[in-house]
């Protein structure tokens, strides 16, 4: 009797941070190679790729809110580092209002460019699952779609070996277990783990190494994040890996891939709604 196939969501994350990163997230979903991405509203690339991404089809692609609280003073600028939010969010000294009008903002510009609601919510640098954030997030996420809420991207390990194994460990221990618990507690979906973590080194042969390692461990409800980019913009230290990981999905063969079942591509969306 034959293995059932696992369902894989591989998300593109960064869509309207530059021009290259839509171009390779477009190319990527027309050739289906990747599931879903993330928008970031707030950054200048985001309403040119929203009226692109809008010719997709929901039903099988998911375009979700990339919440961004990161981001740079000014266009081309290095963003600033985690450390202050995580000291503002962990300390609970971040004003609380401001926060909630920036995820209030967020959401309603992300309906105004795509004439809907998110499929999913993630966070750039899994800024969502911080104190304060998720509590705001959760409570945003279930006042306003009540109905259908939207899935929200959990950060549990889905890959435990190599050398990022601590990375892995130390993204889920900034809140990953409370945020699913939130999220349960208001009906609200989740995906099952996170693979594509890494440290953005190496070579082309290194990162489809990894590709080849995290599809072969995927389980059905996974989601595999990518930072795919066609160029490289001024401040944006993982331009070179983008591209990388880029030219990598573009020659992905999932029927070529191991593990446990063949693997089927799917929007997340898609996935819980056949679980149901």
């Amino acid at each position: 009797m034959s293995e059932p196939p696992r369902y894989l969501c591989i998300c593109a994350d960064d869509f309207g941070m530059s021009a290259g990163i839509n171009s390779a997230v477009l190319d990527l979903a027309e050739e289906g190679k990747i599931s879903a991405t993330g928008g970031m509203v707030r950054r200048e690339a985001w309403l040119a790729g929203a009226r692109m991404l809008r010719r997709l089809d929901p039903a099988q692609f998911d375009t979700g809110l990339h919440l961004d609280l990161t981001r740079p003073a000014r266009a081309g600028a290095p963003e600033p580092g985690l450390g202050g939010l995580l000291a503002r969010t962990y300390t609970r000294t971040v004003f609380a209002p401001g926060l909630q009008a920036d995820i209030r903002d967020q959401l309603t510009r992300f309906e105004d460019a795509m004439g809907r609601a998110p499929a999913f919510v993630d966070g750039h640098r899994h800024v969502h699952q911080f104190p304060v954030v998720r509590e705001l997030l959760v409570e945003e996420i279930a006042r306003r779609y009540a109905g259908a809420p939207p899935w929200i991207r959990s950060t549990a390990p889905g890959w435990r070996h190599g050398p990022d194994r601590l990375k892995v460990r130390v993204i889920h221990s900034l809140g990953g277990s409370r945020l699913n618990a939130l999220a349960a507690k208001r009906g609200i979906p989740t995906s099952s783990r996170l693979l594509g973590v890494y440290d953005f080194s190496g070579d082309m042969e290194q990162h489809e190494q990894r590709l080849s390692e995290w599809l072969s461990a995927c389980r059905t409800g996974d989601v595999l994040m990518c930072h795919p980019s066609t160029g490289i913009v001024s401040g944006d230290p993982h331009g070179s890996a983008r591209q990388r990981e880029y030219t990598a999905l573009l020659g992905l063969q999932l029927a070529a891939a191991g593990g446990s079942g063949r693997i089927e591509l799917a929007p997340l969306s898609q996935t819980l709604r056949q679980a149901r």
